[in-house]
């Protein structure tokens, strides 16, 4: 009691001294408000929401900066990736429809 009244006395203040290293837990708050706003911007600017619903099904067609170009498919809560390569495959099967490229890149399916 003796301590304290003499800092009292010191400090001019009648309050108690408060702890120095409770911002510090406001900083860490703040940040990983932060961190998760990020992450929501960054899904929403690429188009990836409907990566984060678990019900959803969803294809996208990704190339990489070496040119592989990779297919990502999400089914419920399985995810898969497959690269495309450039091999010639053989084998019996029928032929589903065309594919064509249009000038500004885009591909169009068009079954028989």
């Amino acid at each position: 009691m003796r301590l304290l009244s003499r800092r009292r006395r010191l400090t001019g203040d009648s309050r108690a001294l408060e702890d120095p290293i409770a911002g510090v837990a406001n900083l860490f708050d703040a940040s990983v408000v932060f961190i998760v706003s990020m992450m929501i911007a960054l899904f929403s600017a690429y188009n990836m929401l409907d990566l984060l619903d678990p019900e959803s099904e969803v294809t996208m067609v990704k190339k990489g900066a070496d040119g592989q170009v990779e297919i990502i498919t999400k089914k419920g809560k399985t995810i898969e990736a497959s690269r495309v390569t450039d091999e010639t495959l053989s084998g019996r099967g029928e032929r589903l429809g065309t594919a064509y490229q249009l000038p500004d890149g885009s591909m169009v399916y068009v079954p028989e």
